[in-house]
C-alpha cells in the first residue's frame, strides 16, 4: 500500500494519541524511518508498557493460544505475553508480513482486542506496522478484512524533526553535522541489490559505530569501513569527504553570505565536490515548490543560488551541471530552473543538447 497522504513523526504522535484509543492504527512506511521508536514514544506518553510481536516470526496458536481440557469442553489459554492484567499498547510489528493463516487469528484481536475469551484489559491499545511493497522487505498481500479493520497512515522522513531527535539523543557530532548540511541523504529508497542504503536507522547505526573508537584511532581505512557498512555508498563517499573537511565545516553557510568564495586550487577538488553537492542539498531543501511561498531567507538564496551556480561554472563547469541537473525524482523547483534558463544561457544550451 501506498498511501497518497504522508504524515511526518510529530503529526503521527498526535494522529496515535488521538485515534490509537478509539481505532487500531496501522503505519505503513520504509524500513529504518522509525516507526517503532514512535510506538514506543506513544506508549510512554500516555503511561503504559509496550509489547511487541514480529508478524514474521509468528504462528497462529502464538495469538489463539493453545487448548486447555476443563471437564468434557476445552478452552483456549492466551499466551502470557497477550494475557495481561493492566492496560498496555499491543504493537504488531511487520504485521503484513505474516501467513494468512496468522492474519486470521488476528481479526477478533484488532477488532475487538479479544482472543477467544480473553479480553485485553479496558484501555489497551492495539497498534500494527509494515513495510510497503516496494521496499523490498518480506511483505505479504493484507486481507481485505484485515485491512478494512484498521486505520491506515504512511510515516514519511522529515529531516528537521530527526536532526533535533539527534541533538536530544547524543547522535555523534560527525553525522548530525553531515545531516545537517545534506539533508537529503538521511534516506534513500531501498535498492534492487543487496548492499547498505541510508535511513534514520542506518546513520544512527554509523554514529554508535563512530562511538566505539576514539577520534584519535578513527584513521581513513577505519571510517572507510564502519561508513560503507552503514550507508549507501554513494552517501559514504560523500560522508568520508566531509570528514575530511570538518574543519572547513561552516564554509558553505560563508560562501552563501559572500564572506567566502568556492575553493578553486587543485589539492581542494575533493572539498569543492562536497560543498557543490551540500549547495544542492541546500536549494533542494530551502527553496519551496512555489515562488510565492518564499520567505526572505529562500529569497536571499535564490538570489544569491544563481551567482554561485555562475561562479561555480567558471571554476568546475560539470559541477555547476550537477547543481541544476535533475537527479531520478529530486528537482530543484521549476521556477528557480526557469531563472536559470534565463540568466544562465550557456547552462540553458546543455540542458537543450541533453
Amino acid at each position: 500500500m501506498n498511501l497518497s497522504y504522508q504524515v511526518t513523526q510529530s503529526e503521527l504522535l498526535d494522529i496515535l494519541l488521538n485515534i490509537a484509543p478509539t481505532r487500531p492504527v496501522f503505519i505503513w512506511g520504509a524500513p529504518g524511518i522509525g516507526k517503532s521508536a514512535l510506538v514506543e514514544k506513544f506508549a510512554d506518553e500516555v503511561g503504559m508498557e509496550c509489547v511487541s510481536l514480529l508478524g514474521s516470526q509468528l504462528a497462529p496458536e502464538d495469538i489463539i493460544g493453545i487448548p486447555k481440557l476443563e471437564g468434557e469442553t476445552s478452552r483456549f489459554l492466551p499466551p502470557k505475553m497477550i494475557a495481561r492484567k493492566e492496560p498496555y499498547v499491543l504493537f504488531l510489528d511487520e504485521l503484513n508480513a505474516c501467513s494468512q493463516e496468522v492474519q486470521k487469528a488476528f481479526y477478533s484481536l484488532i477488532h475487538e482486542k479479544r482472543v477467544g475469551e480473553y479480553h485485553l484489559p479496558e484501555g489497551s491499545v492495539v497498534i500494527g506496522a509494515g513495510n510497503r511493497s516496494q521496499d523490498g522487505a518480506i511483505v505479504k498481500t493484507m486481507s481485505s478484512a484485515l485491512i478494512n479493520r484498521m486505520f491506515h497512515v504512511q510515516l514519511k522522513v522529515d529531516t528537521d524533526q530527526w536532526i533535533a531527535w539527534a541533538y536530544e539523543n547524543d547522535l555523534h557530532p560527525w553525522v548530525i553535522d553531515y545531516i545537517t548540511q545534506r539533508p537529503d541523504h538521511l534516506f534513500s529508497e531501498p535498492p534492487k541489490n543487496e548492499e547498505p542504503y541510508s535511513t534514520p536507522r542506518s546513520w544512527h547505526m554509523l554514529s554508535d559505530s563512530l562511538k566505539c573508537y576514539r577520534a584519535e584511532d578513527l584513521d581513513e581505512e577505519k571510517l572507510r569501513v564502519l561508513t560503507y557498512g552503514c550507508v549507501s555508498a554513494k552517501h559514504a563517499g560523500m560522508f568520508l569527504s566531509f570528514v575530511k573537511q570538518i574543519d572547513n565545516k561552516n564554509l558553505l553557510s560563508e560562501i552563501i553570505k559572500g564572506t567566502a568564495v568556492w575553493p578553486s586550487a587543485p589539492q581542494d577538488r575533493d572539498i569543492l565536490y562536497f560543498l557543490a553537492h551540500s549547495f544542492r542539498g541546500r536549494l533542494l531543501h530551502d527553496l519551496p515548490e512555489n515562488k510565492q511561498n518564499l520567505n526572505k531567507d529562500a529569497q536571499y538564496l535564490a538570489h544569491r543560488g544563481k551567482a554561485l551556480i555562475k561562479e561555480l561554472s567558471q571554476i568546475n563547469f560539470e559541477l555547476a551541471q550537477m547543481v541544476v541537473s535533475a537527479d531520478g525524482n529530486e528537482m530543484l523547483p521549476e521556477w528557480f530552473m526557469i531563472e536559470i534558463v534565463r540568466d544562465l544561457p550557456r547552462l540553458a544550451n546543455h540542458f537543450n543538447r541533453t
